[in-house]
């Protein structure tokens, strides 16, 4: 949820709603595990309700034979990891585990934190006894140190393999977008950030509930960046991660409070930040930024990429892809983001390299390679080659790839991928490269 707060008339600030980006609390089939299952779960010494929690399975419904509490045996306070449904915020229940648990301040009473099962880890809240179902309370079975194990494998054999669904009504069960995290990894990960430190944070007119966990600091610095872009209220600064360590190190705690898969780096000396921000008269406002390494061996030209909930939808993202590449056009490089992209980026990505190479394939007449593309846009080769491929507009004959684009599936793609939102003007760019030596010869 995002506030907006605005003064009042008398000089004081007052808080009225608006409308957050809507997040779709859909719930997905899960595709079973091959070997996981009723009678297969036993093999692997793998307890049934392990088993189902691999397979994602539905959690049982009130009633259920030798599964289920009736409410008069449920003893208080619950225990961590006990099944049940709990009320969201729309009044409906959902399937729900409880992740962590403690006392609620000044009250002997106890306070839940819970994870609406197939849920984006984004929806975790606290929540008080009142809204769980104490009808559908599973308890948490022991499961020993093998079958500990030999689950959590599972689980990352799982996500490794199972395909989600990208869209709007995207969900995201436990492990999943953290496809290249081992198993071990998987585990310190959601161990160390499984309950959100910082529930709310003010920045300029927006207060913003936050969706993941982040070791964040306890102050934030002011910006220390160089404007390199104005186009009407928009203005982009460069900050450099040597001279400006504590605002950039900040920005990355930031980040992490909404991007759940995002590896933090302690050392910022080695990074660029370019920061968007909306001005007005009361100052420059940030709304995202993206970074990237000052001098990327392989040729990266955006390591994170950030849009504020409060400023999504609005063509922003595509806004900073674009402006990196133009950096690249500057540069005289070709440039691509750093790997691996996760599902939702892919998609922002494809979606971008797809309406540039479309439009400039629409205005053109006669013939144009690969590499001529490439120079045009700053896109590397394999990117425009797994792009068009995509969209099954390229083939490979006699030892090289060959266009078949024909008008009318070619307008039929840029309608699907819509608009490009906010445009970056070149022209408006003020900005010189990277330089090694210049940079570290200063004082």
């Amino acid at each position: 949820m995002t506030r907006s707060r605005a003064p009042s008339r008398d000089g004081n600030r007052s808080m009225t709603a608006s409308p957050a980006p809507p997040v779709a609390l859909v719930e997905e089939e899960a595709p079973a595990v091959q070997g996981v299952g009723h009678g297969k779960g036993a093999k692997l010494g793998i307890s049934q309700a392990a088993a189902d929690w691999v397979e994602g399975a539905d959690v049982p419904r009130p009633g259920t034979p030798a599964q289920t509490l009736d409410k008069s045996q449920v003893s208080l306070p619950l225990d961590v990891s006990t099944l049940v449904h709990c009320r969201y915020r729309d009044g409906k229940y959902y399937p729900a585990r409880i992740i962590e648990r403690r006392k609620a301040a000044g009250s002997e009473a106890f306070e839940y934190y819970v994870h609406y099962r197939k849920f984006n880890r984004r929806m975790d809240e606290w929540v008080s006894l009142e809204n769980l179902d104490l009808n559908t309370v599973i308890l948490p079975e022991p499961v020993d140190a093998a079958d500990k194990h030999r689950f959590s494998s599972l689980l990352f054999a799982r996500t490794r393999q199972q395909k989600r669904k990208v869209d709007e009504e995207h969900s995201e069960e436990e492990g999943e977008g953290h496809e290249d995290f081992d198993p071990q990894q998987l585990r310190e990960h959601e161990e160390f950030t499984k309950v959100k430190n910082i529930e709310e944070i003010e920045l300029g007119q927006f207060e913003m509930e936050t969706w993941y966990f982040s070791p964040f600091p306890p102050e934030f610095r002011d910006c220390k960046g160089t404007e390199i872009y104005r186009n009407g209220k928009i203005s982009m600064f460069e900050v450099d991660g040597r001279t400006a360590k504590g605002y950039c190190q900040n920005l990355c705690y930031l980040a992490k409070l909404f991007l759940d898969h995002k590896t933090l780096y302690w050392d910022v000396d080695l990074f660029l930040f370019y920061v968007m921000c909306e001005c007005d008269e009361r100052g420059a406002h940030i709304t995202g930024y993206f970074s990237k390494e000052k001098n990327s061996e392989e040729g990266f030209n955006l390591a994170c990429i950030l849009t504020l909930p409060p400023y999504q939808r609005r063509g922003y993202g595509k806004f900073l892809i674009s402006f990196s590449y133009e950096l690249s056009k500057i540069e005289g490089k070709v440039g691509t983001p750093e790997r691996p992209l996760s599902d939702l980026g892919l998609v922002s990505y494809r979606g971008y390299w797809t309406r540039v190479l479309l439009t400039l394939l629409k205005d053109r007449e006669g013939s144009i390679s690969i590499k001529e593309l490439s120079d045009l846009t700053a896109f590397k080769t394999d990117d425009i080659i797994s792009t068009l491929q995509h969209l099954n507009l390229i083939q490979y004959q006699k030892g090289q790839h060959v266009l078949c684009a024909a008008p009318h599936v070619v307008e039929a793609h840029l309608r699907k991928v819509g608009g490009a939102g906010l445009e970056v003007d070149p022209t408006k760019i003020i900005f010189t490269p990277y330089n090694a030596e210049r940079d570290y010869n200063r004082p």
